[in-house]
């Protein structure tokens, strides 16, 4: 691999590790033991058992004993808000410029100060032609009466709480009281078309014919499609959401010089064209697009035509108010 990392300064005596704290197998062992034979850093990785978790530990201890954190959009800008981040520097990182433009000045780091983008991703629906009578045109057609017991949906409140918002043409986000209870009542009406609530593999209840149509995360379609690729994928008319995981260090962290060389590795064209094909979600790296498999190039799930993408919005953090509300219908939801 070309890691571009000999131009870099040595690293300060005792920093031969770097911690990461994320989610258990998010980067595959081959490239971790890459980059350990290429700079003679031990990766020590700690799984994340959740964001809420995560942040916790966070703003408990400035992220001390972490070097990096790999997380969602939304609560790396929790983050950055409280001041708990520490700022890149970008003379250690050569391969950021081969970060693509679209993904970077987002919400969560809107001057490029501190995050790294990994991967990101659409949940998307995807459906079986063959035994779906209904046309599927996005979140509403999810609620035709012909798809009684047929959906497998992802068990993740904020996503299909704000699928249903979605569908009602309201913002994922909104914090409207009446909305959400609105919301919270259309979602019931879903209630005799779900066959499964499932977080974790979802996929394998569309590839088994147990069910034929689901909403699920990008790299669950894309499990769906490697297997049967009869199916059809539906970018929902009424916009997608939308999302990014990335990388930061930590305003603690103890091996900061570590924690770039982990990250310029991380944006070299070839690492971040395999953690793609890894992760099966969308790259963020606009060198890497030579070194990726047709077959990913050509994969619906991961490359979204631009002209169908629609309204895309990111999911962000939401006042208590709205989640304790939101936390109310989901549970009365998955009770009913």
């Amino acid at each position: 691999l070309a890691l571009a990392l000999l131009a870099l300064p040595a690293l300060a005596e005792g920093t031969k590790t770097v911690n990461v704290l994320s989610w258990e197998g998010y980067v595959d062992e081959d490239t971790i033991q890459a980059f350990e034979n290429e700079t003679g850093i031990d990766v020590v990785w700690s799984p994340m058992d959740s964001i809420d978790d995560m942040l916790l530990k966070v703003t408990q201890s400035g992220g001390e004993g972490y070097d990096l954190i790999l997380t969602s959009d939304y609560s790396l800008d929790i983050l950055r808000q409280a001041g708990l981040l520490q700022e890149l520097d970008k003379s250690l990182l050569p391969n950021y410029e081969n970060l693509n433009p679209l993904y970077l000045n987002q919400y969560f780091d809107p001057d490029n100060q501190y995050a790294i983008p990994y991967v990101a991703g659409c949940p998307l629906i995807v459906y079986d032609p063959a035994k779906v009578t209904c046309e599927i045109t996005g979140y509403n057609s999810l609620w035709d009466p012909s798809l009684a017991d047929q959906l497998v949906v992802m068990d993740d409140m904020r996503n299909v709480i704000g699928m249903t918002l979605k569908s009602m043409g309201y913002s994922l986000n909104t914090e409207d009281p009446e909305i959400i209870a609105q919301a919270g009542e259309k979602l019931l009406q879903l209630k005799p078309n779900i066959r499964a609530l499932d977080g974790d593999t979802p996929h394998e209840k569309l590839i088994s014919g147990e069910c034929t149509i689901g909403y699920i995360f990008t790299s669950q379609v894309s499990a769906v499609l490697s297997e049967r690729p009869d199916f059809e994928v539906c970018y929902p008319e009424e916009g997608m959401g939308y999302g990014i995981d990335a990388f930061f260090i930590p305003a603690n962290a103890p091996h900061a010089d570590a924690a770039h060389q982990f990250l310029n590795f991380m944006c070299d064209p070839e690492v971040s064209a395999k953690a793609s094909v890894f992760t099966q979600y969308i790259n963020c790296n606009s060198a890497a697009t030579e070194y990726l498999p047709q077959e990913f190039l050509d994969n619906k799930a991961v490359n979204t035509p631009a002209d169908t993408l629609g309204e895309t919005e990111f999911m962000q953090d939401i006042s208590a108010e709205a989640t304790e509300q939101m936390n109310e219908i989901w549970n009365a939801f998955k009770q009913a």
